[in-house]
């Protein structure tokens, strides 16, 4: 890699990464599986290949901006891709305190139902072009309140901008393939999840609700969200576990069973199983953001 320019901004309390702008020109920094403690924007500006990410894998092409939580695992294989990079921690910037400006979780970040990618059309490309040289500009000035501010702004543009054009391409990212019946029970099984997930852990519960066989269930989901349905159950589980680890101070047992775990070592299993790290290490690695929701 060559030539490539860095930007970062370190947290003065604790150490840690901030907030990190840098282009990339090969897939070097992407080729292994990734499980960071902030939140990753990959622009894919030249080239296409395949993405790994959670329990599924998506073929991308060039000018796809990709959007991963924290600790959420991913990975690019590609020849060659060129693109930029913006990665933020929440202590940084919180997507769950600017939820009402920005609209970026469950858009953006957080969608189990979505592919966690988007295509960036010119406009598009324009905006986040001049975001990301305003940001560089601002970046070489000296540290003070008002960089601070400043890259936060951009970054509300920045993220606002995407989830617009997300939205706008959600009715294409699930396309119906297999009549008009489907997408009416697709929508009944995302209401069961948002409504039971902390009740109804198996695929059979959610059959039995929708009054469908287990097979034919778990073969729409397979078909229309490229994930079976134990991993949309288990990805929002561990998104509402997540929320509730970075914004409350509720013990670990408390987190358990608002969650329908009564074992509490059994749920923090679960967990480990599927973040690669325990609920204790995550709340102390992502952040905790209780005192600012107060």
């Amino acid at each position: 890699m060559t030539n490539q320019t860095i930007f970062t901004l370190v947290n003065e309390q604790n150490g840690n990464l901030a907030f990190k702008l840098f282009s990339f020109e090969d897939n070097s920094y992407f080729d292994y599986l990734q499980r960071n403690n902030y939140y990753s924007l990959i622009w894919v500006t030249e080239g296409s290949g395949k993405l790994k990410t959670d329990f599924s894998e998506y073929n991308f092409e060039q000018n796809s901006l990709f959007s991963f939580s924290p600790y959420q695992p991913f990975m690019f294989s590609s020849n060659l891709i060129k693109g930029i990079t913006i990665y933020f921690h929440s202590d940084f910037f919180c997507i769950h305190k600017h939820q009402t400006e920005i609209t970026c979780n469950g858009v953006l970040f957080n969608n189990i139902y979505q592919i966690p990618f988007i295509l960036v059309d010119e406009p598009l490309q324009n905006t986040l072009n001049k975001l990301i040289e305003q940001i560089k500009l601002e970046m070489q000035n000296p540290p003070g309140l008002a960089q601070y501010e400043l890259l936060i702004s951009f970054m509300k543009i920045f993220l606002i901008s995407a989830s617009r054009s997300k939205m706008q391409q959600q009715p294409h990212a699930i396309p119906s393939k297999q009549g008009n019946k489907e997408p009416f029970i697709l929508q009944n099984l995302k209401e069961a999840i948002e409504k039971d997930f902390k009740l109804k852990h198996t695929p059979k519960d959610y059959a039995v609700l929708l009054n469908i066989s287990p097979n034919a269930l778990a073969k729409i989901t397979k078909t229309h969200f490229n994930k079976t349905l134990t991993n949309l159950i288990t990805e929002r589980i561990l998104i509402e576990a997540k929320r509730e680890l970075y914004l409350t101070n509720k013990s670990i047992k408390e987190v358990a069973y608002e969650l329908g775990y009564d074992d509490e070592y059994y749920f923090s299993r679960f967990f480990k199983k599927n973040v690669n790290i325990s609920p204790q290490v995550y709340r102390e690695t992502v952040g905790f953001g209780k005192a600012e929701f107060n």
